[in-house]
C-alpha cells in the first residue's frame, strides 16, 4: 500500500482498536483516509494518533465527527452498548452517513440496529473479516459484506484498503458467511492436534507429517497458518478461547434459528469449553490441541523459525 492524500475521502470514525481493529485502522491511514478513533483504552490509539488520527473521548463524539463509521468490537453486546441508547453512536451520527460493522456479530442484532438507524437515513453494512492479525496488518483480510448494493458501492473503496471484499447479499448475510467459515475453522483447529499426535505416536516425524498434510487432501488454513503456533508451544494468544466460545455460540444460535443439525459442531464446542475450563478463557485458541498433548503426556514441539503471525 502507498500513502496518499485525498481531501475528498470521507472522515472515518473507527471504534474498537483491539488486535484486529487497530491494524485495520492503520491500513486505512496508510491509504490516506483521515481517522477519528475511539477505544475503551486510549493507549490503544497511540500509534494511530502518532500518524495523524484524531482521538475521540467518547463514542458519541466519534460519531458526530465522522462521515463514515466503522466498528470492530469483541461481542454483540459490545455493539449494542456502543451503538444504542441516548449516548450511543446511532443517536449522534449525522443523517445520511453509513455505519459499517466489522464485528463477528449476531445478524439479528445488526438488523435490529439497522431499523433504528434507518429512521435517520443511516445506511448499514455488516462486514466481518477473516484472515487473522497478519492479514489485518498487511491489508490482506477477506471481508464478508452484506447490505444494499448502492450502500456497498459507497463503502467498497474503503473496505478494499483493508482486504478483498466478497459481497454476500442483503444485510446480515456477511455474518452468516463469517460464522460458517469460523465453524469450519474451529472444527479444523479442534481436530488437527489429533492428526498430528496420531502420526507422531505412530512413528512419523512431525516435519514430514506437516509437509504431507499441506500437500494432500488434509490441507487447510489451520494446517498452514495455525499449526506453527502449536509446534512453537504458543497456541495463538491473538485469538482467545473466550472469542472461540462466543463465535461457536453464535453458530449454534444461527443453526437453531434455521433448524440445521450440527452434531460435529456440538462436539467441537465441547472441546473448546473443556480447554477454557482447564487453561482459562483468555488462553489462546489452540489450547484445544494442548488438551490432547496433556492427555497423551507428550507434546507437538517442532524445531523451526516459526515467527508468530500476530507479529508478522
Amino acid at each position: 500500500m502507498t500513502t496518499t492524500t485525498n481531501k475528498r475521502t470521507p472522515i472515518i470514525g473507527f471504534i474498537g482498536l483491539g488486535n484486529m481493529g487497530a491494524n485495520m485502522a492503520r491500513c486505512l491511514q496508510k491509504e490516506g483516509y483521515r481517522l477519528v478513533v475511539h477505544d475503551l483504552h486510549e493507549s490503544a490509539a497511540e500509534e494511530l494518533v502518532k500518524h495523524g488520527a484524531a482521538w475521540s473521548p467518547s463514542v458519541a463524539d466519534c460519531a458526530q465527527r465522522c462521515e463514515l463509521l466503522i466498528t470492530s468490537l469483541p461481542k454483540p453486546d459490545d455493539v449494542r452498548t456502543v451503538m444504542a441508547g441516548e449516548k450511543g453512536a446511532l443517536a449522534s451520527l449525522p443523517e445520511g452517513v453509513v455505519w459499517v460493522d466489522m464485528t463477528t456479530n449476531d445478524n439479528q442484532l445488526v438488523k435490529q440496529l439497522a431499523t433504528i438507524a434507518s429512521r435517520r437515513s443511516i445506511a448499514v453494512v455488516d462486514a466481518p473479516v477473516t484472515g487473522a492479525v497478519d492479514g489485518a496488518i498487511h491489508g490482506r483480510l477477506t471481508i464478508f459484506a452484506g447490505g444494499a448494493e448502492d450502500t456497498l458501492n459507497r463503502v467498497q473503496p474503503v473496505l478494499e484498503a483493508m482486504g478483498h471484499v466478497i459481497r454476500c447479499g442483503q444485510l446480515g448475510t456477511g455474518n452468516v458467511v463469517k460464522l460458517v467459515t469460523n465453524y469450519l475453522w474451529f472444527t479444523h483447529a479442534a481436530v488437527i492436534g489429533e492428526g498430528l499426535l496420531l502420526g507422531k505416536q505412530a512413528g512419523v516425524s512431525l516435519d514430514v507429517l506437516w509437509d504431507a498434510i499441506k500437500r494432500s487432501v488434509g490441507d487447510s488454513f489451520v494446517a498452514r497458518h495455525d499449526a506453527p503456533s502449536i509446534f512453537a508451544g504458543l497456541y495463538d494468544p491473538s485469538f482467545t478461547l473466550a472469542l472461540c466460545l462466543k463465535d461457536l455460540g453464535l453458530c449454534d444460535d444461527l443453526a437453531q434459528r434455521h433448524g440445521v443439525p450440527t452434531p460435529v459442531g456440538d462436539i467441537v464446542a465441547d472441546r473448546f469449553r473443556q480447554a477454557a475450563v482447564r487453561y482459562g478463557e483468555q488462553s489462546g485458541e489452540l489450547h484445544v490441541a494442548k488438551l490432547l498433548e496433556d492427555a497423551a503426556e507428550t507434546d507437538l514441539r517442532l524445531d523451526g523459525d516459526f515467527t508468530p503471525h500476530w507479529e508478522a
